[in-house]
């Protein structure tokens, strides 16, 4: 009972959470910031320099630059701020090089720049010099442009030692330092669609010593992703596709968090040794061409090599994979998970992949349940899959698994926002089957029952607590669709 009522209060306090979002007007007057007075007594002027400078600091530079209008207290405060964030679309370049001109702090925090590269490059250089030259912590580069392909950072970029956290997002940028990369107070790094070569991406791992966080998204050209030589590192994320390969080995014997979703191309895990929380998704576009030699050697041994991790989020595609794997009748390793995440629709084809993970995994004590509407591998093709190495694709998917529907259905299912009750218990009913040791479930629920199905659910799901003696939560969650590459 205190183990249940632990799980209530730490769910509860997530339940009772109200998130809000507040967009600023450029208007400093509609923000609510600038002449809320009471018996003309303007508070937000009488407050400090350094709490203005942070106001302003959450808001666009330009809309930061209008308040130099409202009065003497104001017309230079925005000057002083310590963050500048710019978008130069639809800005000509002068405006900005006036703006920089005018900026007073003898340091900037953070710069987020967004611009076009068509015809101002060079402007472009020497407005990340001017961020590196005002020591930038924190520099944020968005350049997308097609009708740019080849953008090199000046040499200026990679020798600077001031920097902790750098994002980097462009189809236009090819990172290739021609001079010694010296990040020497690196912490996080974030590569978006950029072009990397397995030289230029070792050459830029040594210069970060200190590198904690990696991201590489889309990017493409390397292929071995050593990450051996960073030892400080502790979180890799990681997206490819069709067109953004990526790499196909991954040395991180260092990392704890490992975030890997990519379609279509198996990627090998050599070492992850230290690794304690994943999120996989994982997708193999030719069917045609799985073995279950091929399953055994890429899906499984991928899962053998999670062996130490103890909180694990596995997507509906891999699910899939593994259901394959099980139907084949690859053996499959036992796990140390303690909580685990699936993020996937409610579909027959990935209910054998689901009961092998639980039943190899003896020590889970939360398992939670998120309904996502995603690309999957259609039923159409799984079946093709099974009646190609000679296994009866109604025997493969049990008669008690027959009543949940297939990809088609529940695609049109959430599309129609509706399921009925009884399937989405019927399905936690059958997970809490192969589970030994489980405290808790919780259930997310997106796309699925009206506000009467909801009242029904939360019935049954506490009939099946008390009969399981497993805490069970039961949520309706914001919509969240978990895109793929892939049709």
């Amino acid at each position: 009972m205190a183990m249940a009522e632990n799980y209530r209060q730490q769910e509860g306090a997530t339940t009772a959470a109200v998130e809000t979002s507040s967009h600023l007007s450029d208007n400093p007057h509609q923000n609510g910031m600038i002449g809320d007075s009471n018996d003309g007594f303007d508070f937000v002027s009488s407050l400090p320099d350094a709490i203005l400078h942070l106001i302003l600091s959450s808001i666009p530079t330009k809309s930061a630059i209008r308040t130099s209008v409202l009065s003497k207290r104001w017309r230079h405060v925005w000057c002083e701020t310590p963050s500048l964030s710019i978008d130069s679309h639809r800005v000509v370049t002068r405006s900005i090089n006036k703006t920089l001109a005018s900026f007073s702090a003898p340091k900037i925090t953070s710069f987020h720049l967004r611009t076009s590269l068509v015809n101002r490059i060079q402007p472009v250089d020497s407005w990340i010099e001017f961020a590196i030259s005002h020591d930038a912590e924190k520099l944020s580069l968005e350049f997308r442009d097609p009708r740019v392909r080849d953008y090199n950072f000046p040499d200026s970029f990679y020798t600077n030692s001031t920097v902790k956290q750098l994002l980097v997002d462009s189809g236009s940028v090819v990172m290739i330092p021609r001079c010694t990369v010296s990040w020497t107070s690196l912490k996080n790094l974030s590569l978006s669609y950029c072009k990397l070569s397995d030289e230029s991406l070792l050459k830029i791992l040594s210069g970060c010593p200190l590198l904690e966080s990696l991201e590489l998204l889309f990017c493409d050209e390397f292929r071995c992703l050593d990450l051996s030589q960073s030892p400080c590192l502790r979180r890799l994320e990681m997206d490819r596709s069709d067109w953004f390969l990526g790499p196909t080995e991954i040395v991180a014997p260092h990392i704890h968090c490992l975030r890997l979703r990519h379609s279509r191309l198996p990627c090998r895990l050599v070492d992850v040794s230290s690794l304690t929380e994943a999120n996989l998704n994982i997708y193999f576009c030719d069917l045609g061409t799985l073995t279950p030699d091929f399953l055994q050697g890429n899906v499984i041994k991928m899962l053998a090599k999670l062996q130490n991790v103890e909180k694990l989020t596995v997507g509906a595609t891999f699910l899939q994979m593994l259901s394959l794997a099980a139907l084949c009748g690859v053996r499959f390793p036992t796990l140390k998970v303690e909580s685990l995440t699936l993020e996937t629709m409610i579909v027959r084809s990935v209910i054998p992949g689901i009961t092998k993970l639980l039943q190899n995994s003896p020590g889970l004590r939360k398992l939670t349940i998120h309904t996502v509407k995603c690309s999957i591998i259609s039923e159409v093709h799984l079946n093709n899959y099974l009646r190609s190495h000679s296994l009866n694709q109604r025997q493969c998917w049990r008669s008690k698994d027959m009543l949940f529907p297939g990809s088609i259905e529940t695609i049109s299912m959430l599309v129609g926002k509706y399921a009925e009750s009884n399937l989405v218990a019927s399905f936690m009913e059958l997970l809490l089957r192969y589970t030994t040791s489980l405290e808790a479930m919780v259930v997310l629920l997106v796309g699925y029952l009206d506000a009467s199905g909801f009242e029904e659910l939360l019935a049954m799901a506490a009939t099946l607590s008390h009969k399981t003696n497993v805490f069970i939560l039961i949520k309706q969650s914001h919509v969240k669709n978990v895109s793929n590459t892939f049709s």
